[in-house]
């Protein structure tokens, strides 16, 4: 691992804990972790506002007024307001998608939650996806913090990461195991 990368990754988590805290401190921790998963989803969705924040080419406060004008518009509270214009006055936006991250990661933890890798050959709505969700929360015996990605490469079936346990029912592999058998033979 480079210096950079463990960098980036130690300075993401120092931000997310303080983030965490702070959010803790005010009592706003559910709705200071909603309004992240929503950002990110922003993030993931807009590809100019993305590209925004991390151009060098735009001075850091022209960044951070565009941030709290998205910020004011979606009517994110205050604890979010702060914390992510500080990133910004930082110039750290950069670490943003990785400073979130750990910042969710944390809350999950401190729920006491797992997080779960779930991957469908299929776009799954809502009630699936919270049916799956239920069903493994029941298995593991644990409240679940499932990441859901739709890859129609997969042909059929699902891949189901939980901790170090996986599940792979996918058609894409069930292939693969074949075409490698028939290769042995």
């Amino acid at each position: 691992m480079s210096s950079k990368s463990t960098f980036s990754n130690s300075t993401s988590k120092s931000y997310a804990l303080a983030f965490y805290e702070l959010a803790n401190e005010n009592s706003a921790l559910d709705q200071v972790e909603k309004e992240m998963i929503s950002f990110i989803k922003l993030l993931n969705e807009s590809l100019d506002f993305k590209k925004v924040l991390i151009n060098p080419m735009i001075t850091k406060e022209d960044k951070e007024n565009v941030l709290l004008r998205i910020l004011k518009q979606n009517n994110y509270s205050e604890d979010s307001k702060k914390f992510l214009s500080f990133v910004a006055s930082k110039n750290r936006l950069f670490f943003l998608d990785k400073i979130i991250e750990s910042f969710l990661n944390l809350v999950s933890i401190k729920k006491g939650e797992l997080k779960a890798e779930l991957i469908s050959s299929k776009d799954l709505t809502a009630p699936e996806q919270e049916k799956i969700k239920n069903e493994l929360s029941e298995s593991f015996k644990s409240s679940l913090n499932i990441d859901y990605k739709y890859d129609p490469n997969l042909i059929g079936g699902l891949i189901i990461k939980v901790g170090s346990v996986m599940v792979d029912t996918s058609i894409k592999t069930k292939l693969k195991k074949l075409e490698q058998n028939m290769v042995e033979i």
